[in-house]
């Protein structure tokens, strides 16, 4: 079955205080995003999914370091989850889909794989990793402590089956999806889960920046 990815990037990079989006911010010397599609370059097919107003930089981009991998670019939403669902008119129905963070470039091929490789219809395989530090629940001035043992960081991609995913949004959008598992969650699929890896953190801060600057 055909492997499709869909990367999402269409953060402008707030809290980087950055003049460009985070997702082309330079990454040992080339921007992030690049590095994130090159991590799906072994798949049939890779769509990105940008705002309209960043493609003639991303284009210009390309040119500037030659980057030459094959993918299909499609306009974003205004948010997230229209952002993805704009992406999946473009997928056919048989196939697998991996959708990813654009600015999670340190995934591992071997994580890619290993996600892909537990692909079920009628579920979705997404990693995570537990919860190292303490918790706390705090409401107004009250705080109660939560049993960490029990609660995982969400990582992507995460992979489903092209046909459950893209049913799943034709769902009207909820503030409550915050992934597309919730997505796929709230239209009754069933969620699966894998070990994901400390080294897939997601670029949203210029310390995330710089420590992905040492580990990669």
């Amino acid at each position: 079955m055909q492997k499709i990815a869909l990367i999402v990037a269409g953060g402008i990079g707030e809290r980087m205080n950055a003049a460009i989006p985070k997702q082309f911010l330079l990454l040992k010397g080339t921007p992030i995003l690049m590095h994130t599609l090159n991590q799906f370059s072994h798949f049939e097919e890779i769509i990105l999914v940008l705002p309209s107003t960043q493609f003639d930089y991303w284009h210009s981009l390309c040119s500037t370091y030659n980057f030459t991998l094959k993918h299909t670019l499609v306009e974003g939403g205004r948010t997230r989850f229209y952002s993805v669902k704009n992406g999946l008119e473009k997928i056919n129905n048989n196939s697998i889909v991996a959708i990813h963070d654009g600015v999670r470039p340190l995934v591992s091929t071997s994580l890619i794989n290993r996600i892909i490789s537990q692909a079920k219809e009628g579920a979705g395989t997404i990693p995570i990793i537990p919860v190292k530090d303490s918790i706390r629940k705090v409401d107004g001035e009250n705080s109660i402590y939560i049993d960490r043992n029990k609660l995982y960081k969400v990582q992507t991609p995460q992979c489903f089956f092209s046909s459950d995913i893209k049913k799943a949004y034709t769902q009207e959008f909820s503030e409550h999806f915050t992934d597309d598992a919730s997505v796929f969650e709230s239209a009754g699929g069933k969620i699966t889960t894998i070990l994901g890896e400390n080294k897939n953190i997601k670029i949203t801060t210029d310390e995330d920046l710089r420590i992905s600057e040492f580990i990669q």
